[in-house]
């Protein structure tokens, strides 16, 4: 079978209804709306959501929580997953992107202290808290926060 020979299946396929083409097609004058009223109107109808003026049900439902704007979307990551790196690697935003740590990057990244490290790092990332600072000084590496 070649892209020219394929075909839709029998029967899936309809001619588009054609409107307003005379009394006898059956869908002439009026063009199947009905008289006058609003959805017979060009671009009449209702929005999606309207109740015919009944309070709709998503004005009805209580809003729920706090909703920051200026939240800040941190990636955490722990420091046994700094493991994969060699000895004496310098990590960065770029370098977690090549290893597969990071698959978006949000707001930031931060460094927390979750498991042990045996490797001398360079860390260079937005934030670290204090307890993975210590680990990873204590292991031999440095820690530089952007």
């Amino acid at each position: 079978m070649k892209l020219h020979e394929l075909k839709p299946a029998v029967g899936s396929t309809h001619a588009p209804k054609r409107l307003g083409r005379g009394v006898g097609s059956g869908n002439g004058k009026t063009a199947g709306k009905g008289h006058k009223g609003q959805n017979s109107r060009s671009g009449g109808g209702v929005r999606p959501g309207f109740e015919g003026g009944q309070n709709p049900l998503f004005r009805r439902m209580p809003k729920r929580g706090f909703n920051n704007i200026s939240r800040k979307e941190i990636v955490a990551l722990n420091v046994r997953d700094l493991e994969r790196f060699e000895n004496g690697d310098v990590v960065t935003v770029e370098s977690l992107f090549e290893v597969g740590l990071l698959k978006a990057l949000k707001d930031g990244v931060k460094i927390l202290a979750t498991g042990n490290l045996t490797k001398a790092l360079t860390v260079k990332i937005d934030k670290v808290s204090p307890a993975a600072a210590e680990k990873i000084v204590a292991a031999g590496g440095k820690v530089e926060v952007e």
